[in-house]
């Protein structure tokens, strides 16, 4: 066990736990902050996408250790009120079908619009490849982005 400090949502927070415990875990159990999803545990949906350092990560494969003073953003600390863009898109483009997906693919087109506010529609679809919808609403979430970007 080791006591990990970091900032989460603007908030600090230290953990105690085995440093390669995967940051998804301290986000759910310990910090439980449920937002973040487990999809896969490989790294290969974005279900767990969370930002580090401003960068989209995948919670899952991010060990605890990785993140020692450093700044982690889940969809929580996206928007406290879901008033950011993307979640008002999202809703206005009829995004969420199980909404199961929709937190780690709106953590990885803020990541997008963070580095590219007017990407391309093939920009978007690139930045977004390995976030899988299991509903199919890639199209709904492309326009999403489009009308933020």
């Amino acid at each position: 066990m080791t006591t990990v400090a970091f900032t989460i949502n603007g908030k600090p927070a230290s953990v105690d736990a085995d440093g390669d415990t995967p940051l998804l875990w301290i986000i759910r159990e310990h910090l439980k902050l449920t937002g973040t999803k487990f999809g896969c545990g490989a790294g290969l949906c974005g279900a767990c996408t969370v930002h580090l350092d401003g960068h989209a990560v995948r919670s899952c494969q991010t060990q605890l250790s990785e993140v020692a003073n450093k700044k982690v953003t889940t969809i929580e600390g996206l928007s406290v009120d879901s008033s950011h863009p993307l979640q008002k898109a999202w809703v206005a483009h009829q995004v969420p079908q199980c909404g199961y997906c929709q937190s780690g693919q709106i953590m990885q087109a803020a990541d997008l619009l963070a580095k590219t506010p007017k990407p391309t529609r093939e920009q978007i679809v690139q930045h977004m490849d390995g976030n899988i919808c299991r509903c199919g609403t890639y199209a709904q979430i492309i326009e999403a982005i489009q009308s933020v970007a």
